[in-house]
């Protein structure tokens, strides 16, 4: 993806607060690893938190200066000020309701800093701690990323990144020591954390060519001796009686009716089919930023695909898969993250962090509205009423899209002099954004049900 794309991306789709977000020779690997060979949480339910997107930024490279807070307040809608806090809140929600494992599906860090993954395992570290087992994939920001920055007083500084090695050493007690099965020509790997269930973590990424490129590439790819070592993890699961969850960075099915390059994996139909064939019909994946579950419903057994909000922006919420192993299904839900909660136990002082909901929400819409409004005062002949109408009706649209809740209450919508004008606009992105979001009926983007049949299909 050259710099001539990105700047026609962020000129089209600049008013929406989404973070824009190869082939190698190979073989897979077969080990014994583990956290526990004994798998002692095996032979009962399980309880799974699935986040994707933290961007978390270290604060050993900031400080309160003009820089850093220009960088932070760049309207992408993540509350970079904040993340420490939501995650040590998300890790204090994780101490008190003790699931058993933590998935993190990309883009560990804001723009993959050595230091903010370094300070990003400690805190993962401690989660462990309290019994929760914590398994990560990278994203596109996390590996070979040249932005990587540090800021001080009104400068930026090149920041030192990691490459693939780096990576999967920091992040070793987070999935890549414990592994099952490897595949040697990315950083995908197979853990099993019970007998039951076990986890197929794929690295959807290309960065191979990010220094040529000058910029992290966003789109997403499984190379052929990927998607055969899929069959071998497969295989190797059905062998032991084991279910198994797939997780990947980029989306193998479309969330949006208007953004899909970049987002959804290049090669999707192809990567789809070898799951279907392998009857993996569950996956998770992030980079969208939204809350969002797509499946291929013309199949007999749907392939269910769950883009998980980014845990950085609005709503800060996370999934929760609760397996049964009485009557072999998964329900799946979503909760936010308790800031506030956290925030009078530790005792803080900041008023944004007592009133994070109302807060996030505000900030977030605020952003929505603002870009919204900007960018039509510039480029139209509505009047300032009109702008105003339109810039508001944008703003509930993308605060509920991220929710995953935008079919709810849609009469304040469509029936709004907002909605009206931006639906009969000349034909532009705004339109169809606006069309997309509403035209997405076909599942409850926060909770599925979905049962494991005796020949290993998925079924609602």
């Amino acid at each position: 993806m050259n710099g001539e794309y990105m700047s026609k991306i962020k000129r089209y789709i600049g008013f929406i607060l989404i973070l824009i977000v190869v082939t190698f020779v190979g073989c897979s690997q077969i080990s014994n690893g583990g956290k526990d060979e004994t798998n002692p949480k095996s032979g009962k339910d399980k309880t799974i938190y699935i986040t994707s997107d933290l961007h978390y930024l270290s604060d050993k490279l900031i400080d309160d200066g003009k820089a850093y807070l220009d960088f932070a307040n760049s309207k992408d809608g993540k509350q970079l000020k904040y993340m420490d806090e939501i995650l040590d809140a998300f890790a204090y929600d994780i101490k008190k309701t003790k699931p058993d494992i933590l998935i993190v599906s990309g883009d560990l860090t804001c723009n993959g800093e050595k230091q903010s993954h370094i300070d990003l395992a400690e805190k993962f570290k401690n989660i462990e701690k309290s019994g929760t087992s914590v398994y990560v994939i990278p994203g596109n920001h996390d590996i070979i990323n040249p932005w990587a920055r540090s800021f001080k007083d009104d400068k930026q500084y090149k920041a030192e990144y990691v490459d693939e090695k780096d990576f999967s050493n920091i992040y070793s007690d987070f999935g890549y020591s414990e592994a099952i099965s490897k595949d040697t020509g990315s950083l995908s790997y197979l853990a099993a954390p019970s007998d039951e269930v076990w986890l197929l973590m794929l690295d959807t990424n290309i960065y191979k060519n990010n220094l040529d490129l000058g910029m992290p590439q966003t789109d997403g790819i499984l190379a052929k001796h990927t998607l055969d070592w899929i069959k071998e993890c497969s295989d190797l699961a059905k062998e032991k009686g084991a279910t198994i969850i797939t997780v990947m960075h980029h989306n193998i099915l479309n969330h949006s009716e208007v953004i899909q390059e970049g987002f959804t994996l290049n090669n999707n139909d192809q990567t789809r089919i070898i799951l279907r064939e392998n009857q993996l019909y569950l996956v998770f994946s992030g980079h969208i930023h939204i809350q969002d579950i797509s499946s291929d419903q013309k199949e007999v057994n749907p392939l269910y695909d769950i883009a998980s909000n980014a845990l950085s922006v609005f709503p800060h919420q996370y999934g929760i898969l609760k397996y049964s192993d009485q009557d072999l299904s998964f329900d799946y839900s979503t909760k936010k993250v308790d800031v506030e909660r956290w925030a009078k136990k530790e005792k803080k002082k900041d008023e944004n962090l007592l009133n994070f909901s109302t807060y996030s929400e505000d900030y977030f819409g605020k952003l929505a509205y603002d870009k919204t409004y900007n960018s039509l005062l510039e480029n139209s002949d509505y009047s300032i009423d009109e702008i105003s109408a339109m810039a508001k009706t944008i703003q509930i649209l993308n605060t509920r899209y991220f929710a995953g809740v935008e079919n709810e209450n849609l009469k304040d919508v469509v029936n709004s002099e907002g909605y009206n004008l931006l639906i009969n606009m000349p034909n532009s992105f705004r339109q169809s954004y606006a069309k997309s979001i509403l035209s997405d009926k076909d599942i409850d983007d926060n909770y599925l049900h979905i049962k494991i049949s005796k020949n290993d299909s998925v079924v609602e």
